[in-house]
């Protein structure tokens, strides 16, 4: 239970950033497993993980590309 506790916590923490604040849970889902694959390593903060989505703009899946083209206007 607690590393389940742990993991909670460090998933709220990496998407604490001006842009994912701003999302709804569910514009954060559809772009979770795209952020996992090409964006883990990004830290938080200043926009970096929206502008390193937009980056790999045309491998992300169709609701994260709609979620990222929202957030750049």
């Amino acid at each position: 239970m607690p590393i389940l506790r742990f993991v909670v916590l460090a998933f709220a923490l990496g998407f604490s950033t001006a842009a994912f604040a701003q999302m709804s849970p569910e514009q954060r889902a559809a772009c979770q497993a795209d952020y996992d694959k090409y964006c883990k390593g990004t830290m938080p903060g200043g926009g970096r993980i929206v502008a390193c989505q937009s980056k790999q703009f045309d491998q992300l899946a169709p609701g994260c590309k709609q979620v990222i083209a929202a957030q750049k206007k």
